[in-house]
C-alpha cells in the first residue's frame, strides 16, 4: 500500500496533498485492493487530477480504479460551476457509457438448455456487436438527429422502442439538458448514423442470468426484484458518435493551449464558462443522449428476442434502472452548484433526493455494478454520501490489460472453459472473449464490499451471469 495514504474511515483513505495539488486525494478501497502494485500508476493520475483549476473537496478514486486517459477509470472530480473547468479526459471517450438492468417474469431455473441456447443466439442475431458494427439499412437522418439529441431516450420510445414508464427508470429520465447539434462535427454524425441499438466492442455486453441472492428484502420488494428471477444487464455507450465528440474536443483544446501548466496534457480542460467549455458540454450532452437511445434500442432488441423465443410480451420485461458511467453533470452538493465528472463511476443518490423519481426517492437510487462474465454482478442502493459527491463504483475494474489477457488465454478453448462454469458466450471474435475473461478483472465481491464499508451504497442483490453476448 502506498505510504502516502492515510486511513480516515472504513475503506476510506486520504492521499496527502502535495505541491501543485489544489485538493487532497480520496481513495475508496480495502487493504487487499490497495496491496496490488498496479495501483501506483492510477494513484499518480489521482494526484494529477487534483491540479485542475476549480476542483473542490477531493480528487476521488473508487475501488475499481485503473489506468485511464488523463483521469483514472474509477475517478471523480467536482468542479466549481463558475470558476472550474471541464475536462474531456474526466468523462472519457465513450461518453455516457452506462448500464441498465431489466427483469423478466420467469425464473431462470425454468429455462431449458435448448431455450437458453436459442435465446442467446436470437439476441446475438438481433443486436449487432463488434468494432464498428451497426444496423445495415437503419440509418439516422438529419431530422432524427435533431430530435434524439435533444429529447434523449424519449425519442426512441416515441419511435416504438419501449414504453413511457421506462423513462422514470433512467438516470435524469434518459436525457441530459443542454445538448446542441451545432456543437457536433459532421464526422461524429456520420459515425453514429447506423449504430443505435448496437453493443460495440471491448467490455460492452448483454448479460442474462439469475438473481442469485437478496440482501435487502424490503428494497428489493419495492423494486419488484425477487430471488431466482431472470435478469438482463446491458452495458454500452455512445459508440463512434461519442468517441468522435471526445476526439474533436481534445484536438481543439490542445490546439488552443489549454493543457499548459498541467502535469499531463491528457487532462486538458477548458473553463466551464468559456465558449469552448460550453461547446464541449453541449456536445457531451448530445452524445449522452445518443447513448440513452442506444441502450433503449438494445433493450428493445432483447425484449423482441424474449417474445420470439419465450412468448413473453415486451412490456413484461421491466426496466429497473439505467445509470451513466462516463459523464459530467451539473449538480448541487452542500448548497453549491458543481460540475461533477464521473469517469468509470456511478451516481448514487440516497433516499429523499429530489432528482429521483418518486419510487426511488423513497428507497435511494439503484446502482448497477457489473463484475465479470464468470462470477457476478451487483444491484446496490445509493446512500447519498457527500464525501464522494453521492458517487459509487461502476464495476469490478480491470486487473490485467487486454494484451496480457490475450497472452494468458492464447490457444485455449475459452468457450469450453466458460461453459464448464455454467456460462455460454457469443461474440463477434475470439479476441473479444479472450480479452474479457474473468481473471482480467478484480473480484467484484471485494470491490462492492469496499463501497459498502465506506457507506456509499448497500448491497440489494447479487446477480449470477449465465448467457453473455460480448462486443
Amino acid at each position: 500500500m502506498s505510504s502516502s495514504l492515510k486511513k480516515i474511515g472504513p475503506a476510506t483513505y486520504v492521499l496527502a496533498k502535495e505541491k501543485g495539488m489544489r485538493v487532497p486525494g480520496l481513495i475508496i478501497a480495502n487493504e487487499a485492493l490497495l496491496k496490488d502494485p498496479s495501483i501506483e500508476k492510477p494513484l499518480e493520475q489521482v494526484r494529477n487530477v487534483a491540479y485542475l483549476p476549480g476542483i473542490v473537496g477531493y480528487s476521488i478514486a473508487m475501488p475499481d480504479i485503473h489506468w485511464g486517459y488523463g483521469f483514472p477509470i474509477g475517478g471523480i472530480a467536482a468542479m466549481d460551476a463558475e470558476n472550474g473547468v471541464i475536462s474531456p479526459g474526466g468523462v472519457g471517450y465513450d461518453i455516457n457509457c452506462g448500464v441498465r438492468l431489466a427483469i423478466a417474469p420467469i425464473r431462470f431455473a425454468e429455462l431449458t438448455e435448448k431455450t437458453k441456447t436459442t435465446l442467446l443466439a436470437k439476441i446475438f442475431e438481433l443486436i449487432p456487436s463488434g468494432v464498428g458494427k451497426g444496423h445495415k439499412g437503419k440509418t439516422l437522418q438529419e431530422q432524427d438527429y435533431k430530435k434524439l439529441l435533444i429529447q434523449g431516450a424519449k425519442w426512441s420510445i416515441e419511435q416504438g422502442f419501449g414504453f413511457a414508464q421506462d423513462l422514470e427508470h433512467m438516470e435524469s429520465n434518459g436525457k441530459i439538458e443542454g445538448a446542441d447539434m451545432h456543437a457536433i462535427s459532421s464526422t461524429a454524425i456520420l459515425r453514429g448514423r447506423d449504430q443505435l441499438g448496437s453493443i460495440g466492442s471491448g467490455n460492452h455486453f448483454i448479460e442474462i442470468g439469475e438473481v442469485q441472492k437478496i440482501f435487502l428484502p424490503d428494497i428489493a420488494a419495492a423494486w419488484d426484484v425477487q430471488e431466482g428471477q431472470t435478469y438482463v444487464l446491458i452495458h454500452s455507450g455512445s459508440r463512434g458518435f461519442g468517441h468522435q465528440v471526445c476526439q474533436d474536443t481534445l484536438d481543439a483544446f490542445i490546439a488552443k493551449g489549454f493543457a499548459e501548466g498541467l502535469p499531463d496534457r491528457q487532462l486538458v480542460a477548458a473553463p466551464l464558462q468559456s465558449p469552448e467549455g460550453k461547446q464541449y458540454f453541449a456536445a457531451m450532452a448530445a452524445a449522452a443522449n445518443y447513448a440513452f437511445n442506444n441502450r433503449q434500442q438494445i433493450l428493445h432488441g432483447v425484449r423482441t428476442a424474449f417474445q420470439e423465443v419465450l412468448h413473453i410480451f415486451p412490456e413484461k420485461i421491466r426496466l429497473v434502472y439505467d445509470v451513466c458511467h462516463n459523464i459530467a453533470k451539473f449538480e448541487v452538493h452542500g448548497g453549491k452548484k458543481l460540475c461533477v465528472h464521473r469517469k468509470g463511476a456511478t451516481r448514487a443518490y440516497g433516499p429523499g433526493s429530489d432528482e429521483l423519481a418518486p419510487i426511488f426517492r423513497k428507497t435511494g437510487q439503484p446502482v448497477l455494478v457489473p463484475g465479470d462474465m464468470g462470477r457476478a454482478s451487483y444491484l446496490l442502493v445509493g446512500l447519498g454520501n457527500p464525501l464522494t459527491f453521492c458517487s459509487c463504483c461502476h464495476g469490478a475494474g480491470r486487473a490485467q490489460s487486454r494484451v496480457q489477457s490475450m497472452k494468458n488465454w492464447k490457444d485455449k478453448d475459452i468457450k469450453m472453459h466458460m461453459e464448464a462454469q455454467g456460462v455460454q458466450v457469443m461474440a463477434s471474435s475470439y479476441r473479444t472473449i479472450a480479452e474479457e475473461m474473468p481473471d482480467a478483472y478484480k473480484d467484484v465481491d471485494s470491490v462492492v464490499e469496499a463501497v459498502s464499508e465506506a457507506k456509499l451504497a448497500d448491497k440489494v442483490a447479487r446477480l449470477r451471469p449465465h448467457l453473455v453476448v460480448k462486443g
